[in-house]
């Protein structure tokens, strides 16, 4: 495990969080579960077929295991959904059909409190893992949008913190405005900073370092910059800056050198979601990064979407991190 893995999974082992994972059926959730089980990093609550599950072969000693056809809190939980929902034309019919897929099920449980976070994506699709994350759970108190991150750690680089890197959004926003851009930034400073207890220094990265190139698509950054200071004016934020300005010092100081940011950034904000995904996934393919994410950040309660391409190794850090979110969520 990287440095800062090790670090999510001490911190989740010191104090236990309950996390839901919806996907049971699939054979890398019951590998990752056996593995957080045995070293102790949460405690478990996995939905599935109880039989399909047990012919698993896993030892999943102390997991509870729910099967959504019989599950004994489910009309509690449907009328829940009704309540919440009303408005929007649910009906009882339709909130008990809804109780019986997995994932709404597992939000519910996470909003009435069985559980303190879900973990799901290896076999459903983000929007499928977000939308009832949204409709039930809504946005936190002060955040403008739902988006997510990876946390990069790069090998043998003394660049961003010791290696580590938070990239955003790489996941969720397709074309962020300047103003859900700056929403995303300084979410993503606060990210960092509950998952590290280390100071976020956040770019907002560009073609352009401070109006070397003038078109839209640099000013759409620049104006970000200025909205995110007006958000969170004690947040460390800076750009537009291209990325070697961002993270390389003698760059930075050269190309940006009023900068408290440029050279030293820690967090990297993407301008849109081709450049985060594609950034995201040529460091961890070339540069033989640890990718571990995406981690969800703006919901009220952590709801963690993975991708589909995941392994029983990403479902386990992911988790870690679940947990730790939960913990700074119930210290907030």
């Amino acid at each position: 495990m990287s440095r800062f893995l090790d670090s999510m999974v001490t911190r989740a082992q010191a104090d236990l969080r309950t996390i839901v994972l919806p996907e049971g059926n699939d054979p890398r959730t019951l590998e990752a579960a056996e593995a957080i089980l045995q070293q102790g990093v949460a405690r478990l609550i996995i939905l599935g077929d109880a039989r399909r599950i047990a012919a698993s072969g896993r030892d999943l000693t102390g997991a509870e295991v729910i099967d959504p056809a019989s599950y004994e809190r489910a009309d509690e939980l449907a009328a829940l959904l009704l309540e919440l929902r009303r408005a929007k034309g649910m009906t009882s019919e339709k909130a008990r059909e809804l109780v019986r897929d997995v994932l709404y099920l597992g939000v519910l449980m996470v909003k009435a409190g069985i559980a303190e976070g879900m973990v799901a994506g290896a076999c459903h699709a983000t929007g499928d893992v977000l939308r009832p994350s949204l409709q039930i759970l809504k946005t936190a108190p002060g955040a403008a949008l739902a988006s997510s991150f990876f946390i990069m750690t790069v090998p043998d680089s003394d660049l961003g913190s010791e290696g580590t890197f938070l990239f955003s959004d790489c996941g969720l926003e397709v074309q962020p405005s300047a103003e859900r851009l700056a929403h995303i930034a300084v979410s993503s400073a606060r990210s960092w900073e509950a998952l590290t207890g280390r100071p976020a220094s956040v770019a907002l990265l560009s073609h352009s370092t401070k109006g070397s190139a003038a078109n839209d698509d640099a000013e759409k950054v620049a104006r970000a910059v200025e909205l995110a200071r007006e958000l969170a004016p004690e947040c460390a934020i800076d750009g537009e800056l291209q990325l070697d300005a961002a993270i390389v010092p003698e760059i930075g100081r050269m190309k940006a050198p009023q900068s408290k940011v440029a050279g030293r950034a820690n967090c990297l904000v993407f301008p849109d979601l081709d450049a985060g995904n594609i950034g995201y996934k040529l460091v961890q393919r070339l540069a033989k990064a640890e990718a571990l994410g995406p981690i969800t950040q703006g919901l009220a309660a952590p709801v963690n979407d993975l991708s589909r391409g995941c392994d029983a190794h990403d479902i386990f850090g992911v988790v870690a991190i679940t947990c730790v979110q939960a913990q700074a969520r119930g210290k907030a």
